[in-house]
């Protein structure tokens, strides 16, 4: 019976773990790795054919057509005021969930590669430098770490601010209803 009682106090312990670890899908670009959190992941695809849109900036590769809706299609490599990402056979588009003025906007990033769905404990995420990494600060909700080495977890309300990406293409609120 002590057993038994040992093992039901063991069960709480391991659950906790779960409520305070975070779930991330990490991958690759330009050789680093990045982490997002899995609950804005819809759906990854295989890179295809997009259509690319005129007078937009150079980070919105174009739109896919995925089940009959529009998706836009960030470069975030170019997004990050790199290089545009070179497609391989292992490059895709992760699909995510974002809210934008009340709504759910899905919108689709290129990546170099998807590696895998980590773990990540609540300790073991610092918060974002003020300064030393290659892509804005205000992009960074934290740096992970994962066996010894820091994965740079995106902070996609910033990364993917629908009104800031409209901003930058020129196709604000003010803008758009003015023509």
């Amino acid at each position: 019976m002590n057993a038994l009682v040992s093992v039901e106090k063991k069960l709480p312990a391991p659950v906790a773990g779960v409520v305070e670890g975070r779930q991330f899908l990490t991958f690759t670009l330009g050789g680093e790795m990045f982490a997002i959190e899995i609950l804005n992941i819809k759906e990854i695809i295989e890179y295809g054919s997009l259509t690319t849109v005129p007078m937009m900036p150079e980070f919105v590769r174009g739109v896919i057509n995925l089940r009959g809706r529009v998706v836009p299609v960030i470069d975030l490599s170019v997004r990050f005021g790199r290089k545009a990402t070179e497609t391989t056979k292992r490059t895709c588009n992760v699909i995510i969930e974002v809210q934008a003025e009340g709504e759910t906007v899905d919108i689709g990033i290129v990546v170099d590669a998807v590696s895998e769905v980590l773990e990540i404990p609540t300790a073991e995420i610092e918060p974002a430098p003020s300064f030393g990494a290659k892509i804005r600060a205000d992009f960074i909700s934290g740096m992970g770490k994962v066996n010894g080495e820091f994965v740079i977890i995106l902070g996609l309300n910033k990364v993917l601010s629908v009104e800031e990406m409209a901003m930058l293409a020129g196709v604000g609120t003010g803008e758009a209803s003015a023509g």
